[in-house]
């Protein structure tokens, strides 16, 4: 075997290859933790059958398990499994709408959602080309002088963000868009602060995020996007 292989990889591929899984792994991309009942319900399967796949991926660290009293809630394990399951979502084949609701629904996702703990969808690219455009990010996504300056302005402590044990900024591909968005610690950073501005509004039930009259205000005035 080749001492740089990793037989891990073939565990948490065919982990996601099981259907039910990927529709659990989906879900969770909210960044939120749910029970095996909820997490049932949205991939259209038994509650046992919910329990069964969750072990399987509890025990391959792909999924944490966090105990309150007598009730368990499930999430994703870091965001290095979340930015595997939006790669993989990029490269799969776009589902067949079947029903009004269905497109609704699609479309809600794909303008704007979370990643995890970080913006994707048509307002994260969006937002990332902006960044870029008024040079507060580089091409490779690394914070300027101009940047470092703006985020202070914008209440975003980036020391102390970078003292975080996991990636400070990188590109993250968009599944949707098939372009970057920021992920790390800084896209975070910023879905926090926008939820804080009350620019922006999780919708119950689903990744998508909603803009309200103040935050197509502030992102026209902050970073020159007209929603």
């Amino acid at each position: 075997m080749n001492a740089n292989a990793n037989p891990n990889v073939a565990i948490i591929a065919s982990l996601v290859s099981e259907p039910s899984r990927a529709a659990i792994l989906t879900v969770l991309l909210d960044g939120r933790f749910h029970t095996a009942g909820e997490l049932a319900y949205a991939a259209g399967i038994k509650p046992q059958t919910a329990s069964f796949h969750l072990a399987k991926m509890v025990d391959a660290n792909v999924v944490c398990v966090n105990k309150q009293g007598r009730h368990r809630y499930f999430g994703i394990q870091d965001q290095e499994v979340a930015h595997t399951m939006e790669t993989l979502l990029s490269l799969a084949p776009p589902l067949k709408v079947k029903s009004f609701k269905q497109s609704t629904e699609d479309k809600a996702l794909r303008f704007a959602r979370t990643c995890y703990d970080h913006i994707a969808g048509n307002l994260g690219v969006q937002l990332a080309d902006s960044l870029k455009n008024l040079g507060i990010l580089s091409e490779e996504f690394i914070v300027t002088e101009e940047g470092e300056h703006f985020f202070q302005l914008f209440e975003i402590d980036l020391n102390q963000i970078k003292r975080k044990r996991r990636s400070f900024c990188h590109k993250c591909l968009d599944w949707s868009e098939r372009r970057h968005h920021i992920g790390g610690a800084l896209g975070n950073a910023l879905l926090e602060r926008l939820l804080e501005l009350n620019w922006i509004e999780r919708i119950p039930k689903t990744r998508a995020i909603k803009i309200t009259s103040k935050g197509k205000q502030g992102f026209k005035e902050t970073f020159l996007i007209d929603i």
